[in-house]
């Protein structure tokens, strides 16, 4: 690895820190949507709508330039975008717990993906921050007693969510992607039908009433407050997190976006009193521990490499 492949190496890996870890604090202006009306399934179909909204204009001038708009993505779009919608609708159908649990399984799937189909050897480090970063999840999220099964729709959703997320991000990794554009585009496109569908499906379980859009949301203020969140921090680090595969391996992805717990559990305890004692930082250092062995003794972690 060159020099200057080490520093931009660097860049993309601690980006993708800090933009999953931002997703730490989601539950912040969740919550403030939750108590301005807008809740159930319909939260997460308007802030996919609603970023796709404000990315259309952009496509269609891509498309009159003859660039590449996402379109065309539609596997990857289908897989990252609706591995997350499962994701985040998991936590309407189960305990926050269980949701973080069988989703963050994804460092485990990611690396089976990587041995078993893109014939990528993971490094030497790996057989320790594969295990460490798990084991880090599991003592960060330590109130389940025994292996945490799937017991319920919300619980399969959050396993499905994960393993659908990594064969996405491993998807990005092979794609031919025009910059970062096009990849962010087919997240919010592809994951906004998905969000539809499923919601449809589950309509019983995710409380899709129309009520909620057609008088008990407030969208004088909700309106203003999702542009404002779209701009300022759905679209730039989903930009990020769905880009950053095709510059770095799926494994190594898998075990940065990690931080989300970390920083998830900190603002917890900050903001809304929950514990942060010895299992939260003991958790919390296996993860950091499994993602600094990655990104600076494995030196196979691009994904050129």
């Amino acid at each position: 690895m060159a020099p200057d492949s080490k520093v931009s190496h660097l860049c993309i890996c601690t980006a993708v820190v800090i933009a999953a870890g931002l997703w730490g604090i989601f539950w912040i202006p969740q919550r403030y949507l939750d108590q301005a009306g807008l809740n159930g399934g319909w939260a997460i179909i308007s802030q996919y709508l609603t970023c796709l909204a404000i990315l259309f204009p952009v496509a269609v001038f891509r498309y009159l330039k003859g660039r590449q708009t996402g379109v065309s993505l539609a596997l990857p779009g289908l897989l990252l975008g609706g591995g997350i919608v499962c994701y985040a609708n998991s936590f309407l159908l189960t305990d926050v717990i269980h949701t973080m649990l069988l989703f963050y399984l994804t460092p485990l799937w990611a690396t089976l993906i990587e041995l078993a189909f893109l014939k990528q050897k993971p490094g030497k480090w790996r057989v320790v921050s594969l295990p460490l970063a798990l084991a880090g999840v599991w003592v960060v999220l330590g109130e389940v007693n025994g292996l945490p099964m799937p017991a319920n729709s919300g619980d399969w959703l959050a396993f499905a969510g994960g393993a659908i997320y990594a064969v996405g991000a491993a998807r990005v990794q092979v794609s031919r992607v025009d910059g970062v554009f096009p990849i962010l585009f087919a997240f919010f496109l592809y994951g906004s039908i998905v969000a539809i569908l499923q919601a449809q499906l589950l309509s019983a379980e995710l409380s899709l009433d129309m009520d909620v859009l057609l008088g008990d949301a407030k969208w004088s203020v909700l309106a203003p407050v999702l542009i404002i969140l779209c701009v300022t921090f759905f679209i730039p680090t989903n930009a990020i997190i769905s880009w950053a595969p095709t510059q770095i391996k799926t494994g190594l992805f898998s075990i940065l976006i990690l931080s989300e717990i970390v920083v998830g559990t900190a603002s917890a305890a900050l903001w809304a009193g929950e514990s942060f004692g010895v299992r939260e930082v003991l958790g919390s250092l296996f993860i950091l521990t499994a993602g600094v062995l990655e990104v600076l003794l494995d030196h196979k972690s691009l994904s050129g490499s």
